[in-house]
């Protein structure tokens, strides 16, 4: 693991010696044994890159040659291996423009992290790896565009909530017809829950997902999806986790409350600490994410050229617990004050005509109840309205250029003016929140169920819903924000295609989306 720099004009020829690659990758010395020949395949779970900044990238492979293997060791031997990786400008490999060697450790799953530096901005590349004489699957990658560079475009899907057990990855597959520069995951990337399931997805382990062990079979059961795999080997993603990466509706260090032993914060910690480490163990995800026991640095900036600064959030980690009698308690958080204080640093000084938002929970308000009852949502920013509310206003006192926030989390499609003042319908929007429904979790959805039109009467800053599964592809330019609701129709049977339900453009300037 680690970040190497090489001149396109001087290669390292195949993996470079190990004393240098030691010395090189930032690890320390460790006796490393090369992986027999007679290896069973270990590349079963693909290979996947992340986090793209102008020069590098993150590259990621576990070796896994029994990757349901019930101690979560995916059937290697509890010795550190030695991984060659190169990355080309072709997919024939013809144009290398770096390689090395990276050591696969069995404290972490035998996972590798290459942090890769030295490459030029707004490029394509390819990248394997090699283990023994076995060769992953090639994944291909974008670099971002230079710092202040002209982008005249950038496009990227945002998803989250992939509930193996409640369906296929249609959406995955569909999305492999887009020119993408990123997906950005938005949690969820697993769910802890016990086996149940009618389509031959059940779980493993059988039971809930609670130690090291679980999560990291069921990190890998999920990770042998072929649909899944594709995903990551096409596009670079950039990721953050939600609740079920962990357990339902966590919040700081408090379990949901289930009469289970993490009920005490201090066994939830324990908890946490496993579910971050198989979470990092399976992702591309920079040596700075790597957690130290239950604390794991999510929060992060991506910087595509003069066009987009993304902001990727935490929501759980530092938040308070739901109190849905106190919404407005000033004390109150979701970011909690450090991260609060770099977002909005981050905000009052944009290098991006767009800033994005990317992060989980509702944002703008969302009244759940018809009539004068109003019912709000525990788990998002409702729970937090005041330094919700602190947060739009800031978006304005700083002047931050066309923010846009992302969010998951409600398995549905929204298109969400986010208002000056939300208790004036007719008060101008200053920012857009867009919401992916989910890949499959929730199962089959529809276009809307009974009670939408109340619940769109009660909150008429929703300007779209749709409740099948999908995600949101956005392209963006420096005129406009076009916004495409993908969907399917089935996540019930593989294969199901994709369409366009409805798309929104926001204007340079004027904050809220036309439909």
């Amino acid at each position: 693991m680690g970040g190497v720099r090489v001149s396109r004009r001087t290669l390292l020829g195949g993996a470079v010696a190990l004393t240098g690659a030691a010395v090189t990758l930032g690890v320390p010395w460790v006796s490393v044994a090369d992986p027999p020949a007679a290896m069973p395949y270990p590349f079963t779970l693909g290979v996947a890159s992340g986090d793209p900044t102008p020069d590098g990238i993150v590259l990621w492979t576990r070796l896994a040659p029994d990757p349901l293997a019930a101690d979560g060791r995916g059937g290697m031997a509890d010795r550190p291996v030695l991984v060659g990786w190169e990355i080309a400008e072709d997919e024939a490999f013809g144009r290398v423009v770096a390689r090395g060697s990276a050591v696969a450790r069995p404290e972490d799953a035998h996972a590798v992290h290459v942090e890769v530096a030295g490459l030029r901005p707004r490029a394509d590349y390819c990248y394997r790896f090699r283990a023994g004489t076995e060769t992953s699957p090639v994944g291909r990658t974008r670099t971002a565009p230079a710092p202040g560079a002209r982008v005249d475009r950038l496009a990227f899907a945002a998803a989250s909530c992939q509930c193996r057990q409640d369906g296929f990855y249609n959406a995955w597959a569909a999305m492999l017809g887009d020119d993408l520069d990123l997906v950005v995951w938005l949690g969820d990337y697993i769910y802890e829950s016990p086996a149940a399931s009618a389509l031959g997805r059940a779980h493993l382990p059988a039971t809930e997902a609670s130690s090291l062990a679980d999560y990291r079979v069921r990190h890998a059961q999920y990770r042998t999806d072929p649909d899944l795999q594709a995903a990551h080997a096409a596009f670079p993603w950039a990721v953050t986790v939600d609740d079920h990466d962990v357990e339902n509706n966590w919040a700081g260090d408090v379990s949901q409350r289930d009469g289970e032993p993490d009920d005490d914060p201090a066994v939830f910690r324990l908890r946490r600490a496993d579910a971050y480490r198989a979470f990092w163990e399976h992702l591309p995800l920079r040596r700075a994410q790597r957690p130290v026991g239950p604390e794991m640095l999510l929060h992060r900036r991506l910087a595509f050229g003069d066009l987009v600064d993304m902001h990727l959030l935490d929501t759980r980690r530092f938040r308070s617990d739901q109190d849905p009698a106190h919404p407005r308690d000033p004390a109150r958080t979701l970011l909690g004050a450090d991260q609060r204080a770099w977002l909005w640093d981050g905000l009052a000084r944009p290098t991006g005509r767009w800033n994005v938002l990317a992060q989980q929970v509702f944002f703008a308000p969302r009244d759940l109840a018809a009539g004068p009852s109003v019912a709000l949502d525990e788990d998002s920013w409702d729970d937090c309205a005041v330094e919700r509310d602190a947060l739009r206003d800031h978006l304005v006192a700083a002047r931050t250029p066309n923010p846009v926030i992302l969010t998951g989390d409600v398995h549905a499609h929204h298109a969400v003016d986010v208002l000056a003042d939300f208790s004036d319908p007719g008060s101008r929007p200053v920012a857009t929140e867009l919401v992916t429904s989910s890949i499959s979790s929730g199962g089959d959805g529809a276009p809307r169920f009974a009670g939408d039109a109340a619940l769109l009467a009660e909150n008429p800053h929703i300007r779209v819903l749709d409740r099948r599964r999908g995600y949101v592809r956005s392209t963006v330019t420096p005129r406009e924000w076009r916004a495409d609701f993908q969907v399917v129709d089935r996540v019930s049977v593989r294969g199901s295609a994709a369409r366009t339900a409805a798309t929104v453009v926001v204007p340079d300037g004027a904050g809220g989306a036309r439909t």
